[in-house]
This record gives C-alpha cells, structure tokens and sequence, in this order.
C-alpha cells in the first residue's frame, strides 16, 4: 500500500506479460470461449488479424494496481471507469500506470481520484481511464 496519499503521487505500475496460455486460462475460469480470443485460425481471418486479450484479463491487472496502492479501500470502496483504445495480443506486455490526479473531501471522508492508463510494450495506449477510492477514516493523507 501507498505509505503517503497526496495530489500527485504516481502508483506503482503493474507489468504483464500476454500470452496465449494466459488468455486460454482466463476463458476458462470467465466461460467466455468467444473465438476472437481461443481461436487463433479464426482470429487470424478477422479484421484484428489474431486473437486478443479478454478486456477483463486486462482489467484485472488494473484492480491488482490499485489493490496493491490502496488495499481493502479499493476492494469495498472503488470505482472504475475505463475506455478501450486497443487490443492487447499474444506477444505484448501490459503495463498499468496511475496517479493520484485530487483528493476531494466530502461530509468528512475523503475520495481519491486517479488516472489510469495501460500500454503496450510500443508504448500504445490501450486502456485509459478514471478510479476513485474512498478512504478509511484512519488513511493518513499528506498535503504536499
């Protein structure tokens, strides 16, 4: 977990490796078998050339950021709101960024709000977005 909270401070990224294997297993354990993602002969017909990523494998990497910055608050407290810019392939690794863009208080409890942005290894956007964690009240929040 993030030791000081303040407007600023960037989250410790997240790096992934995507592979096939990977993807298989996340269709397994989600029964989503669509082709686009298992089929490889398939995949290699349509318009995106081979298979992709589940978006919710890669949204998964961006939960484990956000756990690992902000523990159980994120967990029972966040909020996630994201964009699809691109698919991530077999072959890529995912990197998950963020940073602490405000910290707004409200009837006593504090709200942080990030960005969120994950690339590929060619530094293509893939995912951006917003999160927004509500603290515990004990939450030390620095003003820096």
């Amino acid at each position: 977990m993030l030791s000081k909270i303040y407007k600023g401070e960037t989250l410790p990224p997240v790096i992934k490796p995507i592979t096939q294997e990977k993807i298989n297993f996340y269709a397994e354990a989600s029964g989503d078998f669509n082709p686009i993602h298992v089929d490889e002969a398939f995949a290699a017909q349509t318009p995106l050339g081979g298979t992709i990523a589940h978006g919710m494998l890669i949204l998964a990497y961006v939960s484990e950021m956000m756990t690992q910055s902000f523990g159980q608050n994120w967990g029972s407290a966040g909020r996630l709101s994201i964009r699809f810019k691109a698919p991530a392939r077999p072959g890529d690794t995912v990197t998950v960024t963020g940073k602490i863009d405000s910290i707004e208080d409200k009837e006593s409890v504090s709200f942080v709000n990030c960005s969120i942005k994950c690339c590929n290894q060619r530094d293509e956007t893939i995912i951006t977005g917003e999160a927004v964690v509500k603290l515990s009240p004990e939450e030390e929040i620095t003003n820096v």
